[in-house]
């Protein structure tokens, strides 16, 4: 397995080390309950430097930028970062990313641990002049501080001006505890948060400056924890809500998919798709019998499969078992019933809209 710069602080800290897409690292220190509890009320930290970096520059950087996801890199003011998807051309998700905008002539792409060798190779595959692309991921180590108090946490260790800086901006050139780095505020749980991006050789400094310096206000938290914040949020997995085999536009994700910016790869599958209708779409469920649904468990109507869970788990802000599921369109509105097929047994569970757990960043200020 693969070590990212914080493998030992991890060992050092108590994590138990699991293999995650061919990477060691931690899934709870500890316990995934009171970790995902504490990123909610205080701050936790991950390490999250198994994630991919692709860095695209050139007089046609946001041309080639344009032409493999399905947002619209042009809207971006610089120092702006975007949530987007890469699509195939039949309208399959390559993966989903995200998009940092140095300039027009620079870019930062953000992919998923388990894809980043085979998204820099199909952006190679559709590499044009005056666009150069390169991988360094195993350059970059990122760490991302989430929850409520994770803004005054770092901000005792960066010059950066965070409580001005929006959802989704970045500051690319800064410091954190006196090494060179990028932060930026987007995050995967559900909080307010922030990411910094900086060389491997300084991570585990900045690692051990943010927990003194947190206190007992912060802890290094793992890969479950990091799941089930994610999905109670209702943020999308690849592999899961999202895949070769599944379009933005089922996955629930049309917002980022922008036909009005002209051609991407993907475009025209995507927009037949949306002429003709859905025939199935992402659901948010809530379980009525006793039981978990937990990812590919089948769904039956009727003795009818009709689809499948994407994800499931007991959510611990909420208190109960919920899901999302893919399933056929005809039974996916709120209100209709369907059965999860739990280790062969059918449990009853119901569509619903709106039950996951709102992130803080939507909430209104009291």
């Amino acid at each position: 397995m693969r070590q990212t710069p914080l493998h030992d602080l991890h060992v050092k800290h108590g994590g138990k080390i699991v293999d995650f897409a061919g990477w060691a690292l931690p899934v709870e220190f500890e316990g995934i309950i009171n970790e995902h509890k504490r990123v909610r009320t205080q701050a936790g930290l991950f390490d999250v430097s198994h994630m991919g970096e692709i860095l695209v520059t050139g007089p046609h950087a946001e041309e080639l930028v344009q032409k493999l996801i399905t947002s619209d890199a042009s809207k971006l003011a610089e120092g702006q970062v975007s949530y987007s998807l890469m699509c195939y051309g039949d309208g399959g998700i390559v993966d989903d990313l995200l998009v940092y905008k140095y300039t027009t002539e620079k870019f930062l792409l953000v992919v998923n641990a388990s894809n980043a060798e085979r998204d820099f190779e199909w952006i190679k595959q559709h590499q044009i002049e005056g666009a150069t692309v390169e991988n360094l991921s195993d350059y970059y180590a990122q760490i991302a501080l989430q929850g409520p108090v994770a803004e005054s946490i770092l901000q005792k260790l960066t010059p950066a001006d965070l409580s001005s800086m929006k959802l989704y901006w970045f500051v690319p050139e800064t410091t954190v505890a006196g090494r060179p780095a990028l932060v930026s505020r987007t995050g995967y749980t559900g909080e307010h948060g922030f990411e910094v991006y900086l060389s491997g050789e300084d991570a585990p400094h900045v690692w051990e400056a943010i927990l003194e310096a947190g206190g007992t206000d912060v802890a290094p938290i793992g890969l479950g924890a990091r799941d089930t914040l994610r999905f109670e949020a209702k943020l999308p997995l690849y592999g899961q809500e999202i895949d070769k085999d599944i379009t933005p536009l089922e996955a629930g994700l049309g917002y980022f998919v922008k036909f009005d910016k002209g051609d991407f790869i993907g475009r025209d599958a995507l927009l037949a798709q949306k002429e003709t209708g859905l025939s199935r779409k992402l659901v948010e469920f809530e379980m009525v019998g006793r039981g978990i649904p937990r990812a590919y468990y089948p769904i039956q109507k009727d003795g009818k499969e009709i689809g499948h869970v994407t994800t499931g788990s007991f959510a611990p802000s909420l208190g109960k078992n919920i899901g999302l599921a893919l399933v056929v369109a005809e039974y996916s509105e709120p209100g209709q019933t369907f059965d999860v097929m739990i280790r062969n047994r059918p449990v009853e569970a119901r569509v619903a809209k709106g039950i996951f757990y709102t992130p803080a960043y939507r909430k209104k200020r009291k």
